[in-house]
């Protein structure tokens, strides 16, 4: 029987019109391909419109939580459309009972497969809205440490950014292999148990740094910037981390301490002294006459009083004829440096260096008034006794 060229083209239209792959036709592909591009397309414009929005709120200044909500949620929001586009084609097509045949020539069914694929997109993207949430949630935190006196709040804020991203990753991951693949966590983790224990063992230093930097953060026993000695080491806190503290030293180096040793370990917060001690031996000669002893007193005394604005209300400067040293009659000065309170300077102790430049003002008077009275200052001083040689 001979065929026309009508009868044979039609004839292999049919062939490969109802030709089937992984138990769907070839024109169901093809459906499911124009599904696929709509939905790609739809979430675009989604994507784009919500992007925009957001711009707008935040240009705005009146909602700009709102705006930054719509911006961080558009790109998620796309490929749940592209997971709920997936999902539609079980309307037209057999999906789920795919026969895979292995190595060995075994067929195997999966049931579930793409039901399980859509899923796993969808709570995939739900994942990722929440991971870029959290980023408005740093900004209303970072908000509210703005109007706090410490930095040490806003160095928390990105420790808790992370640990939130952490934590939705995990329970996302969770998720998808209980809930979808049907995973026996309960079973996974207790197969895990001792090798859990041993992690545990390898990992104390990270856990007891993580309850250090707790410690650091509940107590707060400096702040960002401040001045502290912890140990040998005394510098500046740049940064508070999981891990370790940061401290640049007055020498320009950068130190990392581990949590748990400065959680463990004296802090001395040089920041934080209302005021700075100072303790003077005013050293004179022993043939100074006793009136002028007197006198030396009575000079810094006064210079002392001149400068009573200058120290605390209840730790006024001091002054005695305190000591007979070997070479030397000393006087002891006492005053404790601290121009301002502490809440006028916003809980920050004195300047070093204005508490230098006091103190290099005092010296110089204190030089030029003891040279105009003629009062002397001792120095070590050894006077040898040579005995000479004795006639026989």
């Amino acid at each position: 029987m001979i065929l026309t060229l009508a009868q044979t083209t039609r004839a292999a239209g049919d062939v490969w019109y109802h030709t089937e792959f992984l138990n769907n036709t070839i024109w169901q592909w093809a459906i499911l391909l124009g599904v696929l591009l709509v939905t790609f397309i739809v979430g675009k414009i989604i994507s784009f419109v919500l992007i925009r929005q957001g711009q707008r709120l935040i240009r705005g200044e009146r909602f700009v939580a709102v705006g930054t909500i719509l911006r961080s949620i558009a790109k998620p929001a796309a490929l749940l459309i592209f997971a709920a586009g997936l999902y539609s084609a079980k309307a037209f097509m057999s999906l789920d009972n795919v026969v895979f045949t292995d190595a060995n020539g075994n067929e195997k069914t999966f049931t579930w497969l793409w039901t399980a694929v859509c899923q796993t997109i969808a709570v995939i993207a739900s994942g990722w809205c929440v991971y870029r949430l959290v980023d408005v949630m740093e900004k209303f935190l970072l908000h509210l440490t703005s109007k706090t006196h410490t930095q040490l709040d806003d160095q928390l804020v990105p420790i808790i950014r992370k640990t939130l991203r952490i934590f939705t990753i995990i329970v996302a991951g969770l998720f998808i292999a209980q809930n979808i693949f049907h995973w026996n966590i309960g079973t996974l983790l207790a197969g895990l148990g001792i090798g859990g224990l041993a992690f545990a063992l390898a990992a104390k230093d990270t856990l007891a740094n993580f309850f250090g930097s707790i410690t650091i953060f509940t107590d707060r026993p400096f702040q960002m910037g401040e001045r502290v000695k912890i140990g040998s080491h005394e510098g500046i806190i740049e940064e508070v981390g999981f891990r370790s503290t940061r401290i640049r030293t007055l020498t320009g180096h950068l130190v990392t301490i581990p949590n748990s040793v400065v959680a463990n370990s004296p802090v001395e917060n040089v920041s934080r002294r209302p005021y700075i001690k100072r303790v003077l031996d005013v050293t004179i000669t022993y043939d100074t006459p006793p009136e002028k002893v007197l006198r030396a007193v009575e000079i810094i005394r006064e210079m002392l009083d001149a400068r009573k604005d200058q120290f605390p209300a209840d730790r006024p400067g001091q002054v005695y004829f305190s000591e007979f040293n070997p070479a030397s009659l000393n006087i002891v000065v006492y005053y404790w440096f601290a121009p301002l309170v502490a809440a006028e300077r916003g809980g920050a102790g004195p300047d070093w260096w204005e508490y230098l430049e006091f103190t290099h003002e005092f010296n110089m008077e204190l030089l030029r008034r003891f040279n105009e009275e003629a009062i002397e200052f001792a120095f070590p001083t050894q006077t040898l006794y040579v005995k000479g040689n004795s006639e026989s």
